[in-house]
């Protein structure tokens, strides 16, 4: 939740591949207050069955900046896994983007949901609400 001195910021994964939401994969949240700052890692979830993390950390006061990192080449893996378990011929090459990095700059007191649109050879991302 934000308040007058910070943001907030949510997110969840759609893969549009198949047209359900995208389930275990790590999201991970780091911050900065200035572009010159160090990015501080703030730590991390993963998305439920609805495709959502419902519990990433908050945001330090004084973030500008913020970046979430998602790991999707797992989540692909054992897509395509249980893909050859029904249908073995079905050897496409997973994911062409191993992870997707987001970075977008943040006020204080906004809440920010940034939605991630996936499919094994491209993606989209957005703000929400």
């Amino acid at each position: 939740m934000s308040t007058s001195a910070t943001a907030s910021v949510s997110t969840h994964i759609l893969d549009t591949s198949v047209g359900r939401p995208a389930e275990g994969v790590a999201v991970h949240l780091s911050a900065r207050s200035g572009r010159e700052a160090d990015w501080q890692r703030l730590g991390g979830s993963a998305t439920d069955a609805d495709g959502r993390c419902k519990d990433l950390p908050a945001l330090p006061a004084a973030t500008t900046h913020v970046r979430l990192d998602f790991a999707v080449e797992p989540y692909f893996e054992k897509k395509q896994a249980d893909a050859q378990q029904d249908a073995p011929a079905n050897r496409d090459s997973g994911a062409f983007f191993p992870e997707v990095a987001i970075t977008f700059a943040v006020k204080p007191g906004e809440h920010y949901h940034v939605p991630l649109l996936l499919n094994p050879f491209g993606y989209s991302v957005y703000r929400g609400s």
